[in-house]
């Protein structure tokens, strides 16, 4: 089919979609007269002339149209044109009275004032010239964001993107991605090595430059970092993928690891015997991470006291409270109290509460300044209740913030932390990035008592933190395995220590709080998922199912996955009606009364609180409900569970997703009172002992599972995992013998003098 270029104004926008720039608008044109244009324009506005390139085609109920397959807009030149675009909006601080004094005043010369002299608009009255430096600021920069729109629209790159590459590159971002395309990969969140490939395609880089196979060497490393959770890949395995996913020879991949290397853009070292090749912030984060723990366990820290110390103030708080500790918690409380740092695990039931409050109420009866952190808004809160002590996410305790475009923690080793000793709990969740960046906040001298159950899935983040630090065998660790007798009564805690010992949970129908129902296939068993979400249990139990029932599942896709589900689920509980409010974005709906979830950590999202305080940061596993939808002002309200209050940018909903359903990973650190669990036939990766251990821990009240018990009993035997590239247990090792020679070597100089 031709295509011809037609060059018209546009007169009406009857459809735009913010999320992709699809537009359905009506075009007059000296040339065809007045039509229809449809296609991805986005940012086109009212009242601008476009030259539009494509095709006439025939729709059957609307007919003929223009399909746009290229558009770039041409400035509006007479007054009339001038004035529909100025009142358009499209320029911050201008709406239709204030572009009818500018073109009064200007006349076709108007664009060239706002640019050139700003200045000259503070004439008018009712512009002030702080006023005319925003008008000018706003023009100047919705053209140069709009060309770069433009330039990108052509590689299918979104409007939302184009402005982040903006917000990085500025305004020489067009020239900056022509010299290198892969610049985009390496810089901006959402745009991927495949899109920037092909884009340097387009312009005619060669398979084999230098630039390219750098780019993909470091975007291999980061996906193997954030899909899998690899610290590090050997060196043979990435020269390897290079070659093969890049198709460019051995020697060309190698010359410019090396490269990489050199300049230090890479690090390599030897882990378990392998070259082990890091991208440098996970070097440096690994290796900070070992050197402050090995310094925490063998330093004498300032608040430590003597075991026999520890001992006399157990049995006086025993005797206070009238209770009496077993043997593997007062343990877990001499080691907290006498030691620098250490590791208190266990799984549900042992005990873990009673003891983390017990070393509290001790660290505080000696006037130390001790602060709770989790690594997830729900688990702060979950601390909370069960410490009855404020917690804190870890971002929010450390302070997280946006300086010149970076994130940053306020407090650092320059700034530390005030508290004396700090808490921190389900440290299975926490990356090697995140740990680092907390170390480092934690004051010379200072106490961490570190909880998690080292059981469960590890972090969605590079690395296996938790699990090195126990494997270690450096850092003293307690492991609380006693189950205390009111736990035995709960059939979802005496199944998972059976899960996790791989024995088949009891699946018996004569219980309060586990049950099983058997379904023959998955869509049965989404059916009954339904229906015990929607009518069963609410009127059994007198619940909101929104606020008090999730459903977990280990898939994203397929029928039992999240997206069908949240769908399903979203259908039966939050139908479409009334006066209810509802947005469409890509794929998904947002309506008024949703539960939600952030996909993504959000350091800038500004947010407020019901006590009238205020802040920023939205995390990655944040939880709420949207209260409400303003269409014309492109925003809605959610409110977060853990009472954040936020108008939330329509620009920013491809951070958030349903949450009727989750996946088991994201459920960690979090607990809910009734857990639904389809177990269909998953992918093989899926079907783990940790992945169903961790989801039935999530459950306070009651847990049940829907579908095949074959599944059950697979996940149950199978303890096999996928085992991550971390070099950290053995870089602790290596610490602690650097340590050791060091202690040795200064005790032989003290002898010789």
């Amino acid at each position: 089919m031709d295509m011809i270029t037609i060059t018209g104004t546009v007169e009406n926008i009857i459809f735009s979609n913010d999320d992709n720039g699809y537009v359905i608008c009506e075009v007059d044109s000296a040339e065809e007269g007045q039509f229809y244009a449809v296609g991805y324009m986005p940012s086109v506005s009212e009242g601008e002339n476009a030259e539009l390139t494509g095709s006439w085609v025939t729709h059957p109920e609307y007919g003929e149209q223009f399909k746009v397959e290229l558009y770039r807009t041409v400035m509006p030149s007479d007054e009339q044109s001038i004035l529909k675009y100025l009142s358009s909006g499209v320029v911050k601080g201008v709406r239709e009275a204030t572009a009818k004094k500018l073109v009064e005043a200007f006349g076709t010369g108007v664009f060239d004032i706002i640019m050139k002299e700003p200045e000259r608009l503070a004439e008018i009255k009712g512009i002030s010239r702080e006023k005319a430096g925003m008008i000018s600021r706003s023009f100047c920069e919705q053209r140069v964001v709009q060309n770069i729109i433009m330039f990108l629209q052509q590689y299918s790159i979104s409007p939302n993107i184009a402005v982040r590459i903006h917000k990085i590159f500025g305004d020489g971002a067009v020239e900056a991605i022509k010299q290198n395309p892969y610049a985009l990969a390496d810089s901006v969140e959402g745009i991927t090595f495949r899109t920037s490939d092909m884009i340097a395609y387009n312009m005619g880089f060669p398979k084999n430059s230098p630039m390219r196979i750098r780019s993909g060497i470091i975007y291999f490393l980061k996906d193997a970092a954030y899909s899998n959770g690899n610290v590090y890949l050997p060196r043979q395995l990435l020269i390897e993928h290079t070659v093969y996913e890049l198709k460019v020879r051995e020697t060309e991949a190698e010359n410019e690891l090396t490269e990489l290397i050199a300049s230090r853009v890479l690090r390599l070292d030897k882990i378990d015997g392998l070259e082990a090749c890091y991208l440098s912030n996970n070097y440096y984060d690994e290796q900070y991470i070992a050197d402050r723990l090995t310094a925490m366990v063998r330093a004498e820290q300032r608040y430590n006291m003597s075991e026999d110390r520890a001992e006399a103030e157990i049995d006086e708080f025993e005797a206070e409270h009238g209770i009496t500790l077993a043997a593997e918690q007062r343990s877990a409380v001499v080691t907290a109290l006498a030691g620098g740092c250490m590791i208190l695990t266990g799984g549900p039931g042992t005990g873990k509460t009673t003891t983390i409050n017990t070393i509290i109420e001790l660290l505080e009866k000696l006037k130390l300044n001790v602060a709770l952190a989790a690594p997830t808004g729900r688990a702060a809160k979950r601390m909370s209740l069960i410490s009855g002590k404020e917690a804190k996410t870890i971002h929010r305790l450390l302070c997280a913030q946006i300086v010149n475009g970076a994130h940053v923690f306020a407090y650092d080793e320059e700034n530390p932390l005030k508290a004396d000793v700090v808490i921190l709990d389900e440290v299975s969740m926490v990356d090697t990035s995140l740990m680092a960046s907390f170390l480092r906040a934690v004051k010379p001298g200072g106490k961490v008592i570190f909880s998690g159950d080292s059981d469960q899935l590890p972090s969605v983040g590079p690395g296996n933190v938790l699990h090195d630090m126990i494997d270690s065998g450096r850092i003293p660790v307690i492991k609380l395995t006693r189950i205390f007798r009111q736990s035995e009564e709960s059939l979802i805690i005496m199944n998972a220590h059976r899960i996790n010992k791989g024995m088949p949970p009891e699946l018996s129908d004569h219980t309060k709080d586990f049950f099983f129902m058997r379904r023959r296939d998955p869509d049965s068993a989404v059916r009954t998922v339904l229906e015990l979400y929607k009518q069963r249990l609410p009127k059994t139990y007198g619940i909101d199912p929104v606020c008090d029932i999730q459903v977990l599942t280990p898939m994203k896709k397929g029928p039992s996955g999240t997206a069908e589900l949240n769908r399903l689920l979203q259908q039966h509980i939050n139908p479409p009606g009334g006066e209810k409010k509802e947005y469409r974005y890509g794929k998904s709906i947002f309506r008024e009364r949703d539960k939600v979830m952030q996909m993504r950590n959000n350091y800038d999202m500004p947010y407020t609180t019901e006590d009238g305080g205020d802040g920023t940061g939205i995390y990655n596993g944040d939880m709420g409900t949207i209260d409400s939808i303003h269409t014309e002002d492109k925003y809605m309200v959610i409110t977060f569970d853990d009472e954040k209050i936020v108008e939330y940018p329509f620009n920013d909903l491809d951070e958030l997703a349903l949450a009727y359903a989750i996946t088991v990973h994201k459920s960690q650190g979090s607990e809910f009172p009734f857990v639904i669990m389809p177990v269909c036939a998953y992918l093989p990766m899926l079907m783990s002992r940790n992945l169903f251990y961790t989801a039935i821990t999530r459950a306070k009240n009651m847990v049940i599972l829907v579908g095949s018990e074959k599944t059950i009993m697979n996940m149950t035997a199978n303890n096999s995992y996928t085992k991550r590239f971390t070099g950290l247990s053995e870089r602790i090792n290596r610490a602690a013998r650097a340590a050791e020679r060091s202690l040795a070597q200064s005790d032989e100089r003290t002898d010789e003098e």
